[in-house]
């Protein structure tokens, strides 16, 4: 399949990690997501209802960042797949999150992982 939703750079504001100030103070967590499924239905009907609406895909994704901390960014890349995953037109996902703030003792830009499921 070669159709995708993409949505990139999604931000919300978690408290993931292994230590207790990241639960404490919590960071800025990035979410870029891919969905793969046939985008013709909703092409040609030009109705919502034939895709995947990407605004309430990001109120999933956003519950999760927020939700629940976990001590890995696998285990929230997992749990928004899941979110992912759930639409069922998709046929597959990846998503990749971001942890720009995370606790490392040297200059980088950014830590991520990345997951790719189907169903």
């Amino acid at each position: 399949m070669t159709d995708r939703i993409e949505l990139t750079g999604l931000r919300a504001h978690g408290r993931h990690g292994v230590y207790d100030f990241e639960r404490v103070q919590g960071q800025e967590f990035v979410v870029d997501a891919v969905l793969e499924l046939d985008l013709g239905p909703a092409a040609r009907s030009d109705e919502v209802t034939d895709t995947v609406h990407y605004g309430e895909l990001a109120e999933g994704l956003v519950a999760v960042i927020t939700g629940e901390p976990v001590n890995l960014i696998e285990t929230l890349a997992d749990r928004l797949l899941a979110i992912c995953l759930a639409a069922p037109r998709v046929t597959a996902a990846t998503v990749t999150v971001h942890k720009p703030e995370a606790p490392i003792p040297h200059a980088f830009r950014d830590v991520a992982v990345t997951l790719r499921r189907t169903r």
